[in-house]
C-alpha cells in the first residue's frame, strides 16, 4: 500500500531547496516559457512560500495558480542555478497540494482519471494497449528473457508513434535481441502523474509495475520514451526499495550498443541531411546526448548538422511536465520555435528520439506548413528504414 507520511515526506524533501534561493533570476534567463510567456522562475519562487501558506489555508493564491501549469519541467533552471535550487521538483510539489484540495484544471482531472481507470493518459482501453503488435513477431515476457521492452503509453495508443514501436520491433528482431513485453499487462509508467502533482498515483503505479517485474525477474529493460527511461533509473528506486534493475537503458543507448559488435547491418541509401532534437529528459535529466548521435553517425549517407541549441542548451520541445495534457495557447507552443530553430539548418529530417517530441514538432510542422520543407522522424524509424534501404520503411 501506498504510504501517505511517505507522500509528504518527498513533498517536503523537494521544498527545502527553496531556502537556498536568493533571487539571482538565472532560471528565469533560461526558462524557455520566459521568452515567450509571463511565467518567470524567479518571481514563481519568491512568491511561493507564501502562496504555499495561503493555500494550506484554504485561500490559494490564484495569480499563481494560473501559471502553475506552465513549467514543462525541462531542466534548464537546475542545470544553471548556482545554488542546486529546483524549481521544477518545487513547482510539481505545489501541484501536489492543488491536487490534493481539488483546485486543479479540467483536464489535469481527466488526465489524473485515465491513468487511474485505464493505466494510460489518453483513458484507452487497457485490452487494447498490445494492439499495434497483433501482426508482430512479438513474444510475451517470461522469466530468463534478456531484454523487457517497455512500450509505454504513447506509442502504445498514437498512431504515429505506434510506428516507432514497431520500427524499434524490427530492429531489435534484426540485431537477434532476446526481449518481450507485457502487452495488455503493461501499465503506465507514472511520469505524467507525478508531474502533474499526483504523488500517490504515481507511487501505486511504482509498486504495481514493481511487482510485475519482480514477477518475471526481469532484470534489463528499454523504454522507447525518455520519460519512462527516467522514472525506472531515477525515481522507482527512491519509493520502491524492491525495484532492482540490472540495467535500465533508453532505446538510443541499446542502438549503440548494438554497433558495437556489428550486429546492426546498414544498407546505402539515398544521402540525408538531418539534425537531431536533444529531448530534455533524455539530455538534460539523464545527460544521454552522445549514443543518438553515434547512431546517426553510423547511418551510411546520413549528414548530421546540428541546431545552434544543441546538447544542454537544447530548447524544450513543450511536451514535459504534463504540458501534454494541458491545453496551450497558440502563442505558448514552444515546438514551434523549436521547428524553426531545425529549419534553419536546411536539413531534410528533423530526427527524435521521445514520443512526446513527436507528437508537438508533427503539429508544429502542420501549423507552419513547413511539410514540404521537412519532415519528422523518430530515430529508430531512420535506423529501421537503413535497415530496409528505404526512409519510408
Amino acid at each position: 500500500m501506498v504510504d501517505v507520511e511517505e507522500i509528504d515526506a518527498v513533498t517536503v524533501s523537494r521544498l527545502k531547496t527553496l531556502s537556498y534561493c536568493y533571487q539571482c533570476g538565472v532560471c528565469s534567463g533560461s526558462c524557455p516559457l520566459s521568452s515567450i510567456t509571463s511565467f518567470r522562475p524567479r518571481a514563481f519562487m519568491s512568491r511561493l512560500g507564501e502562496a504555499l501558506a495561503s493555500l494550506e489555508s484554504g485561500t490559494p493564491d490564484d495569480s499563481i495558480s494560473e501559471l502553475l501549469w506552465h513549467c514543462t519541467t525541462c531542466n534548464a533552471c537546475v542545470r544553471r542555478c548556482p545554488e542546486g535550487v529546483r524549481p521544477p521538483d518545487i513547482i510539481i510539489s505545489y501541484r501536489s497540494r492543488m491536487v490534493e484540495n481539488g483546485q486543479i484544471p479540467q483536464a489535469v482531472s481527466d488526465t489524473l482519471n485515465h491513468i487511474y481507470k485505464r493505466s494510460n493518459p489518453w483513458g484507452s482501453p487497457r485490452t487494447e494497449r498490445a494492439n499495434w503488435a497483433k501482426d508482430l513477431k512479438i513474444k510475451p515476457m517470461a522469466k530468463g528473457t534478456k531484454f523487457l521492452y517497455y512500450v509505454g503509453c504513447a506509442p502504445s495508443y498514437d498512431p504515429r508513434n505506434q510506428r516507432v514501436a514497431k520500427a524499434l520491433v524490427n530492429i531489435l528482431n534484426s540485431a537477434g535481441v532476446d526481449f518481450g513485453i507485457l502487452g495488455n499487462d503493461e501499465r503506465c509508467c507514472g511520469d505524467s502523474a507525478r508531474r502533474l502533482g499526483e504523488e500517490g498515483l504515481f507511487q501505486f503505479l511504482a509498486e504495481e509495475n514493481s511487482k510485475i517485474f519482480q514477477e518475471l525477474r526481469a532484470e534489463r529493460v528499454v523504454t522507447t520514451s525518455p520519460h519512462c527511461y527516467h522514472v525506472f533509473k531515477n525515481e522507482y528506486p527512491e519509493v520502491q526499495p524492491d525495484f532492482r534493475m540490472k540495467e535500465v537503458l533508453h532505446y538510443s543507448q541499446l542502438l549503440e550498443m548494438l554497433l558495437q559488435p556489428g550486429k546492426l547491418a546498414f544498407s546505402e541509401g539515398p544521402a540525408l541531411r538531418v539534425t537531431y532534437h536533444d529531448p530534455c529528459y533524455l539530455g538534460r535529466h539523464n545527460g544521454i546526448y552522445e549514443p543518438p548521435r553515434a547512431v546517426l553517425n553510423a547511418l551510411p549517407g546520413i549528414e548530421l548538422v546540428e541546431m545552434k541549441r544543441n546538447r544542454e542548451r537544447s530548447f524544450c520541445c513543450g511536451g514535459g511536465g504534463g504540458r501534454m495534457w494541458v491545453e496551450t495557447r497558440e502563442d505558448e507552443r514552444l515546438s514551434e520555435i523549436r521547428l524553426k530553430e531545425a529549419l534553419a539548418t536546411d536539413a531534410q529530417f528533423l530526427i527524435t528520439a521521445c514520443p512526446f517530441c513527436t507528437i508537438n514538432f508533427e503539429e508544429a510542422v502542420g501549423t507552419l506548413n513547413a511539410q514540404d520543407s521537412i519532415q519528422v522522424v523518430d530515430l529508430a524509424e531512420l535506423v529501421s528504414a537503413r535497415l530496409a534501404g528505404s526512409i519510408q520503411a
